[in-house]
């Protein structure tokens, strides 16, 4: 999409309305110019506007007149993003597939459960208090008695509030809808999300979402609030993520993109993954199995992050690990250091000893939540010799990590702490990007490229090239490296 805006100057403000900060960027789209950036703290649980107002004024002081802007447009993930429960058949087909397309919607999945329901698990999803569930389970004319059981399960439970998205057996739904509605339940009924064995029907579940978290969900967490000050609240933030991700690997009719690529994102509570590649076997005698991959994919993982879940970090991967970040340092200084920072999580390191533990908590982040996100590859053996069987995407020839998150863009090690997560001969199993080039989102600018790209591709991508910043090189330490990119 092209937007052509009269040979005037025009403006847009872009908001990403987060759990911890509110952040506003302000470009001229004539030239694809970043004007101002500012962020604020979040205050979506007493009036979101106080935040808002507070980036606006920001803004404003930076000399940017908010009344000529031409349009405003947001993402969030404030008030705990969008929480959902995910219910399927099998753990490693219907429910994995729900997950999936959970995650790529930019939900974030609270629990995941199988089979027949039982009164602990209905329990457990009435006090998790979800915005949304989603319900799965068999393939197109496939088992019809889970799917119609959970649906009786769920319909009694005093989650009438809460929307239930039905993506299972299509011989079912039309009886799930019937229990579900008949009991004031609200439901939403959508393409079976694993209409075939191991094949996934994503993008139809995305967009049932989407829709809900649009029309429903927002009110619900009083972000509607801050249709006072934008023309529009368009998607959940990890999205918008995932829409900048397509946009840069594929590119748009007059730009060619960047290839394949991963999105690291190292937060304080989660180490997010996007990854934008088929992922199909790069070695002969490589057969793929289980479950199909999409091709934009999201893993989250709420035990690696930087402060609330520094201490979870720390229990998933082995001291040895942490250690092997650091030269000489006492394994008691780091454990005391986590400590430290998951009491207080707005904590910025004072030392050179204090960053050299940031570096190793990030760098332990990246590498495991790469290696979770990433396929794996097994030795099978036939009549006719040894084989291979690949589970999950083959990264191994990736062009591109894109670093963000705080402790990347405020670090001059963030090359050190990206490479963590490359492939090694010493586990030749994980199917981990080997040599890609890197680059950092140093403006915090992803997810407004990806609000940007809904309205204007060609600038979103413009953008995209002009302000993520390669790392790795010789010119690391300045940052002014820039990439050729052929025009088509």
């Amino acid at each position: 999409m092209k937007l052509d805006w009269g040979g005037e100057m025009k403006k847009i403000l872009l908001l990403d309305i987060g759990s911890t900060y509110t952040k506003g960027v302000v470009f001229d789209l004539d030239q694809a110019r970043l004007l101002a950036a500012a962020k604020a703290i979040t205050t979506v649980w007493n009036d979101v506007n106080i935040g808002i107002k507070k980036v606006f004024t920001k803004l404003e002081a930076q000399g940017e007149d908010l009344a000529s802007i031409d349009q405003k447009l947001a993402c969030s993930s404030a008030a705990g993003g969008l929480k959902m429960i995910v219910i399927g058949l099998v753990p490693s087909l219907t429910a994995e597939a729900a997950k999936r397309a959970a995650l790529g919607a930019g939900a974030k999945v609270i629990g995941t459960y199988s089979y027949q329901l039982n009164k602990a698990e209905i329990a457990e999803i009435e006090t998790k208090n979800p915005d949304l569930i989603l319900l799965s389970g068999g393939t197109d004319g496939g088992n019809k008695e889970i799917i119609l059981n959970n649906a009786k399960k769920l319909a009694p439970t005093n989650l009438d509030q809460t929307p239930i998205v039905v993506a299972g057996n299509k011989a079912a739904a039309d009886e799930v809808e019937q229990i579900l509605t008949k009991a004031g339940k609200e439901v939403h009924l959508t393409e079976n999300v694993m209409a075939k064995l191991e094949k996934l029907n994503i993008e139809p579940v995305r967009q049932t979402i989407r829709k809900v978290f649009l029309d429903k969900i927002i009110y619900a967490k009083g972000l509607s609030k801050a249709k006072k000050h934008i023309d529009d609240l368009i998607m959940p933030t990890p999205s918008a993520v995932m829409k900048a991700a397509e946009l840069i690997a594929t590119g748009t009719e007059n730009q060619a993109g960047f290839g394949d690529l991963m999105v690291v994102d190292i937060g304080g509570a989660t180490t997010d993954i996007h990854s934008a590649a088929d992922g199909y076997p790069t070695k002969a005698k490589v057969s793929l199995r289980g479950l199909e991959e999409p091709y934009l994919k999201r893993t989250v993982e709420g035990d690696l992050g930087m402060r609330y879940s520094a201490p979870s970090l720390a229990d998933s991967v082995t001291k040895k690990e942490l250690l092997s970040y650091l030269e000489g340092q006492k394994s008691e200084e780091l454990f005391e250091y986590i400590k430290k920072i998951n009491s207080n999580i707005e904590y910025i390191p004072q030392t050179e000893k204090e960053k050299r533990f940031e570096i190793a908590i990030a760098s332990a982040a990246a590498k495991n939540a790469v290696a979770r996100h990433v396929g794996r590859i097994k030795a099978v053996y036939g009549p006719f010799g040894e084989n291979y069987a690949q589970y999950g995407k083959d990264l191994t020839e990736l062009d591109l990590i894109i670093g963000t998150g705080g402790v990347l863009i405020n670090n001059d090690s963030a090359s050190e702490i990206l490479r963590a997560s490359f492939y090694t001969e010493s586990n030749p199993t994980v199917l981990a990007p080997k040599a890609p080039k890197m680059m950092l989102d140093q403006k915090y600018l992803l997810s407004a490229i990806g609000l940007l790209a809904g309205v204007d591709s060609e600038l979103a991508f413009e953008i995209a090239r002009k302000y993520l910043s390669p790392i790795g090189g010789r010119k690391d330490e300045n940052r002014k490296q820039k990439m050729e990119f052929r025009k088509v």
